[in-house]
């Protein structure tokens, strides 16, 4: 009997031991909360060598000037381009009046990355190429049309690479690529500046953000590329882009030095460029910053052959391409 009690006993303990541990949930092992773990963001890695040729493509049509056989030829490259790769693509054709009172026939030319989407960013450069060497060191070339490699066709086989990587593996926004006519027309160099003179420059800009190729048009922001594909490229904050849109500068500039690309994108601002983005700015009301190569060694401030018959291939740097690629494809994949 005494050994009965006893383990009765011991079973009403342990029973009591259990419920009470089971009530306070000190020993009671509790359900784990699932947490959801967000996706990794992968980059896509830019190809510089694709963008190189990209912008040989485009040099081989000859001088983009507006109203010649070479221009109309690259401006169908391009449609085809984007349009082979999946992207929707909008011809916006346009009529505008040059310094010198030539009416002039432009085209700008939009590719829609998720075009559904309503968060979008902007990316931009001009595709037409200078009428006039008028900074040529030889004045007998100051009336002949340049290659423009470096000059407009950089920036849009960089955009051109950016878009075939997008057709692969789409971004969590929507992305436009504008490709601007009539940058490059503004007066020549050689004759007397006439009143406001800087609005003979940009002439698709200005047409395009007073006239979207979509009513009512918005982007969070939007980047301008100029002349960013030359050997030893610098890049600083230029004047118009930090009054217009710092956190933007902030944004990009954090981005390429994220990825190594300090030395590049200097944190300092310097030069105050007439360019397509002040037109963005101004009338489509988008936050736009210009990426344009700032060079302290020339009178311009421009690389060394702008606007000279030696923008030519031989100028290009796929590096250059690269370092600019990269830093954008960072910046479009990591905006939520």
């Amino acid at each position: 009997m005494r050994n009965i009690k006893l383990y009765f006993g011991l079973l009403v303990a342990m029973v009591f031991v259990l419920t009470a541990c089971n009530q306070s949930g000190d020993t009671v092992t509790k359900p784990k909360k699932v947490v959801k773990r967000q996706k990794p963001i992968i980059v896509p890695i830019f190809n510089q060598d694709s963008a190189y040729n990209y912008v040989k493509y485009q040099v081989d049509f000859g001088s983009r000037v507006p109203g010649t056989k070479a221009h109309s030829e690259c401006a169908q490259y391009y449609v085809d381009f984007f349009e082979g790769i999946g992207l929707k693509v909008y011809q916006q054709k346009f009529k505008s009046r040059a310094f010198n009172g030539k009416i002039l026939d432009g085209i700008n030319i939009i590719a829609s990355i998720k075009p559904e989407e309503k968060r979008r960013v902007l990316l931009c450069s001009h595709w037409d190429s200078r009428p006039f060497a008028d900074h040529d060191p030889d004045p007998k070339n100051h009336n002949t049309p340049i290659d423009g490699a470096n000059d407009g066709a950089s920036g849009v086989g960089i955009l051109m690479e950016i878009a075939r990587q997008m057709s692969k593996s789409n971004p969590t926004i929507g992305v436009d690529i504008l490709l601007l006519d009539l940058e490059d027309y503004g007066q020549h160099a050689d004759e007397t500046p006439i009143a406001n003179s800087e609005l003979t420059w940009g002439l698709g800009s200005q047409y395009w953000s007073k006239n979207p190729h979509i009513a009512s048009y918005d982007a969070r922001f939007g980047i301008l590329l100029d002349m960013v594909g030359a050997k030893d490229v610098v890049f600083y904050k230029e004047h118009y882009s930090n009054t217009f849109a710092p956190g933007i500068l902030d944004k990009v500039w954090g981005a390429a030095a994220n990825i190594g690309y300090a030395d590049v994108f200097k944190s300092s601002q310097k030069g105050a460029v007439i360019d397509d983005h002040i037109f963005i700015n101004k009338y489509a009301y988008i936050p736009t910053i210009d990426i344009i190569h700032y060079d302290e060694s020339t009178k311009s401030n421009f690389f060394p052959y702008w606007h000279t018959v030696s923008d030519n291939m031989e100028q290009i740097d796929p590096l250059s391409l690269k370092i600019v690629g990269q830093t954008l494809l960072e910046v479009v994949y990591r905006e939520k």
